[in-house]
């Protein structure tokens, strides 16, 4: 730790959506986590957190999951411990991607969408995807450290057009203008 500056620690990812009107198959959201190794931080995560699963060490955990946007709050809700994550880590990129079952569904398709990032009771970041109403999935976060060991979040949504599995396997690689 370098002076005073503690870094990131502990954030929570947050999204939601309104269900789809009747009629329409649900509409269902999950964040995803990826995270990347010190000596590989843009092309092969280590390990991908989504629904039905958890980081190896518990740091990186799916809170709630919704599979149609029924209920009240934040429908899908991920914590990271980044403090507590091994050193060999280095990078921690975290997404949302729309299932694809009943066809194709971008973010315009999604009703009322949002997503907040908070570390405690800080707001670090809201969206409502309005900047990526053709994607399929969106990068959200970045979370990089710094030689020190301490977290950076780097703000961002970045959309991508693609199924949910290749989207976990290619949302940390750079960015191609």
């Amino acid at each position: 730790m370098n002076g005073l500056n503690k870094g990131i620690s502990k954030v929570e990812i947050s999204a939601k959506w309104d269900p789809s009107p009747a009629g329409e198959p649900p509409t269902d959201l999950d964040i995803v986590a990826a995270t990347y190794l010190a000596t590989d931080t843009r092309e092969n995560p280590d390990y991908v957190v989504h629904f039905g699963s958890r980081s190896p060490d518990g740091t990186i955990t799916l809170n709630r999951d919704s599979k149609d946007g029924k209920g009240f709050g934040w429908d899908e809700v991920m914590t990271l411990e980044l403090t507590r994550l091994d050193k060999r880590y280095a990078r921690v990129v975290v997404g949302v991607a729309i299932q694809q079952r009943t066809g194709l569904r971008t973010f315009v398709s999604v009703h009322n969408p949002g997503l907040r990032i908070r570390e405690g009771y800080t707001v670090l970041a809201e969206d409502d995807f309005g900047g990526v109403l053709g994607a399929t999935a969106a990068t959200v976060a970045e979370f990089v450290r710094d030689e020190s060991g301490e977290w950076t979040f780097y703000p961002g949504i970045r959309g991508f057009d693609t199924d949910p599995a290749t989207f976990a396997r290619t949302m940390g690689r750079a960015h191609e203008s």
